[in-house]
Formats: structure tokens, sequence, C-alpha cells
């Protein structure tokens, strides 16, 4: 996992020293940087294969092309075994896509399972950006208004200041070429028409056929199990919820097979419901456990820190996103990657809210919209809290064949209510893997299971009084919301005083 920046068009070489420098955490192993035709491409390395495997930019063998990317390409065997030639110069699966553009062009990206990011420079003058379909890895650019020069970067802050009124979030599944502009190569939510044909009853309650059941389970082990790739060991986040046992459950599982024992670790107040949870399932599942305990006031003090990190305002993202950063802090003395739950809610409809909508179409058009919108939400969050450390988080319920799955289910089965809890489906397809007790057990929102959220909501509401509140809150579009937003919010344009929220990030329908 790396960070990257590039420039169409050039950058100036102190520009580009900048850029790189201010991405450093994403990749504080090595650094590699290359001019092609003018243009440039730059690389921040955190190692999780071989040496020389990893190392970027990578070329192709004539050094025509060259790439430098963020990410994993989960299937890159099975794309590799297509090539009319199958030797690559490294074992890297970044070469795998940059072969793939080089021989089929960039449409063919949408071949690509995985998280990732990329930047292709050739001598010819070719310029390639892209980014994964579900947005789980970042990518930003910022286009001239007086030139054809176009700059991009993992992070909002790695651009210079005179660039940041520029910066915009690159759309998912899309490529960007100079001849071209945006091009679609692929969705996070595929078309109707490209849905799994499953039939089932759409009353609430209506029973679940055990060969869905299979289904569900077998493919959410294959992209767990598809996920444990790397020469590093892999550990799991285990908040004690559902969705992340699961997760815990398959790696264990894995890992037992290979004769070895999982990682797992949490984060907590100390005697918080997460923390004791997480404990009794990893003693369940036989992990080797770690947990990281905090207090209020180590929430407190970091906490202008992640509002830095995760380059968010929105208080929910921020209540969830402190524990999160001390755990990955903790976590990266450990590993170097770790599995998450992230994505199960909007697929299995998981939040509470969810539980107010009481037809199939309404829910699934929901389900949609969320997973669609995750990219600057949630997975902004796992990602930067994740990377400030030299971490690497790993999303297997975002798969692109999960989603696919998930979302051809009939949202009957996911609609909750009066003696139905949510992700019923998901419960009883894993049944047997964990206690009763945990595997039926609610969901709480993070920032609530680990102890967070009451203490930085009050010490933030109590920071802006009612007149500055009122003040204050116009300063963006839409209007923050409350005292706590604007809290946050005075450290994000302190830190990010000149980017356009409305073009980089998004909010949660309520604060």
């Amino acid at each position: 996992m790396c960070g990257i920046i590039g420039g169409y068009g050039g950058v100036d070489p102190a520009s580009a020293a900048r850029m790189m420098d201010r991405i450093s955490h994403r990749g504080p192993d090595d650094a590699g940087k290359v001019e092609v035709a003018g243009n440039v491409l730059g690389h921040r390395r955190l190692s999780i294969v071989d040496v020389e495997g990893g190392k970027q930019p990578l070329a192709t063998p004539d050094k025509s092309l060259y790439l430098v990317g963020n990410g994993e390409v989960y299937n890159h065997e099975e794309i590799r075994a297509t090539f009319k030639d199958g030797e690559l110069s490294t074992r890297s699966d970044n070469e795998v896509a940059l072969r793939l553009v080089a021989e089929r062009g960039p449409d063919a990206l949408s071949e690509l399972l995985g998280m990732y990011a990329f930047l292709i420079a050739g001598e010819d003058g070719t310029f390639i950006a892209a980014r994964d379909p579900v947005g789980i890895k970042p990518l930003y650019w910022a286009r001239s208004e007086t030139s054809d020069h176009v700059l991009f970067a993992s992070e909002m802050q790695a651009f210079d200041e005179e660039w940041q009124a520029s910066v915009e979030s690159f759309p998912p599944g899309h490529y960007w070429t100079p001849e071209d502009g945006l091009v679609r190569f692929a969705a996070a939510v595929p078309p109707p028409e490209d849905l799994e044909p499953i039939d089932g009853p759409s009353e609430p309650g209506a029973p679940i056929p055990n060969v869905i059941l299979k289904k569900v389970r077998e493919r959410l082990i294959q992209t767990v199990e598809r996920q444990m790739m790397g020469d590093v060991p892999v550990g799991v986040f285990l908040s004690g919820g559902l969705d992340s046992s699961l997760v815990a459950a398959i790696a264990a599982n894995w890992y037992r097979e290979c004769g070895e024992r999982l990682k797992t670790f949490a984060v907590g107040l100390e005697d918080s419901p997460d923390l004791l949870a997480a404990r009794a399932v990893a003693e369940y599942l036989d992990t080797e456990h770690h947990e990281s305990v905090y207090t209020q006031e180590d929430a407190l003090r970091v906490l202008p820190e992640v509002v830095r990190t995760i380059e968010s305002f929105d208080p929910s993202l921020v209540r969830s996103a402190v524990p999160n950063y001390i755990l990955a802090e903790f976590t990266a003395k450990h590993v170097k990657v770790v599995l998450t739950g992230e994505g199960a809610d909007e697929i299995f409809a998981g939040y509470e809210y969810l539980e107010e909508f009481r037809t199939e179409e309404d829910l699934h058009a929901e389900l949609v919209r969320t997973i669609e919108g995750l990219h600057d939400l949630n997975l902004q969050r796992a990602d930067r809290v994740t990377m400030a450390h030299g971490l690497e988080a790993r999303v297997p319920f975002l798969e692109l064949d999960m989603i696919s799955l998930g979302l051809s289910l009939p949202a009957g089965w996911k609609l909750a209510g009066e003696g139905q809890p949510e992700k019923r489906l998901l419960r009883q397809a894993f049944d047997g893997w964990l206690p009763d007790n945990f595997l039926w057990r609610k969901k709480a929102q993070f920032g609530d299971g680990s102890g967070a959220a009451s203490v930085l909501q009050q010490r933030m509401e109590e920071s802006v009084t009612g007149e500055e509140f009122e003040r204050e809150r116009y300063e963006v579009e839409p209007p923050l919301r409350t005292r706590e937003e604007v809290a946050y919010y005075r450290i994000f344009a302190d830190h990010l005083g000149e980017i356009r929220p409305k073009h980089t990030i998004s909010r949660f329908a309520t604060a």
C-alpha cells in the first residue's frame, strides 16, 4: 500500500518533492519518481511484497510505459495467465495492471478485482489516471484554469496551497486521459441486468433458502481468503460486532490450515462494550489478541490530528475515526495489513435508520446510494487512519463480486423491524461460526461501542458558543449543522484552508 502523486504537463521538482513529503506516511519504506515525456509520476511505498517486486515506478520491458499504483489487485494471478507471455519482471500485482493496460488499453481495467488508484505515463505522451470502482483507495486531482496541467495525489494535503481551491475527488470507476477526458470503465453497483438472478418472496420475515445462505457464506469466504495475499502477516480489526467477527472467523480458519494463528486487534475505553465483546470473540476463535485501551484524555489529545488525518469534519466520521486512529497506531507495531468489516452494513442493511424502510424498492435504492457514497465517507476514514501509520486496510465485503451478490438478493430478506433483527440473512448464513450471543449481537456504531462518542461530542459542543455557531455555520455549503461540527470544521479549515468541501468530501444525513 502506498501513496502516489503525478502531474500531466509536468510538476516542478520542488513541488513534486513537497507533494511526496506530505504523503510520506503512506509509504515509509521507499520512494521513487520518474519523468516521462514531460509528465511526472511519484511513489511512496509501504513494503508488503518482496523488495524487488514492489519498487515503483514499474515499467514495461521496453520502458515505453510507466505506472505508479496505490492498492492491491486480488485477481492478478488469473489475469497474468491470460497474457500471451505470462512472464513478468516482478511478482507485483500492480505490474499486472500495467501489462493489462499496455496490451488491451484502459478499458481493460474493468477486468480487475481489487482496490487501487493508478497513474500511468508513456514515452509517447500517454497519460492515464484511474481509480477502482468502489473508491476504496483515494485519488484527488486539480486542473489548472490557465494551462493543460493536471496534478494528482492520494491525499488533499499533498497539494500546494495555490492548487487547493482546484482540488476535487477523482470519481471512482473512471479513468482519465487528456484525449478523451473522464471515461467510466466500471461501477460499484452493477446495472440491474447484470445482477445475479435470485428470486425470493418479498414478505418481511420470509424464510431464506439454505442454498442462498450457502452462496453468501461461500462468497464471503472466497473474498476474505483472496485478500490474504502478500509477504507479511495479515491481521483483523476486531470490534466484537458481527461484521469484523465473521471476517476474523474466516481468516482464523485460513491461518489455522496454514499451521499459524491469526492476530486480532481491538480498541476501547476500559470495559467498553466493544473491548469486552472482541476479547470474548478472540478467545472463542483462539486468535493472538491485542488490545489498545485508551482514556478520554487520550481521545481528546489525538482529536485535532485525527481531523487533519481523515481530511473531513463530519461529526459521525470523526467520532468513529478517533478510536480507529488509536487502534491503527497500536496495530502498526505488530502487522502491516489488516482486514476490516467495512461495507457489510451497506450491503446487508445493518444501520438502525434502515428499519424505517418498509418496501423492497425503497430499501434497495437506499443501499445502492450508501454503497456509491462510501468512497468519501467510511472508506476515506478507513484509508486515512490506517495509512497515517503505514498500515494497509483491506475490505473484503466491498469486492465487486460480493457487492453484486449482496445487491442481487431480494431486499425483502434484509428488511428489519419488530422481531426481525438487522442483517438476519448474514447472521443465518454463518450459523455455528460464532456463539449465538455474538452472532446475534445488536449493532453499535464504532464510536459508541468503543466509548469515544459521548466525551468528544460534549467537549466539542462546549468549545463553540451559540453566537459563534450562528456566525460560522454558513462558511460552507450546505451549512454546518451543530456546534460540534463547527469545532471540527475549524481544525479542517486551519489545515486545508483553500479546499472546497463541496468538491472533495461528503457528509452523513445526520450529524
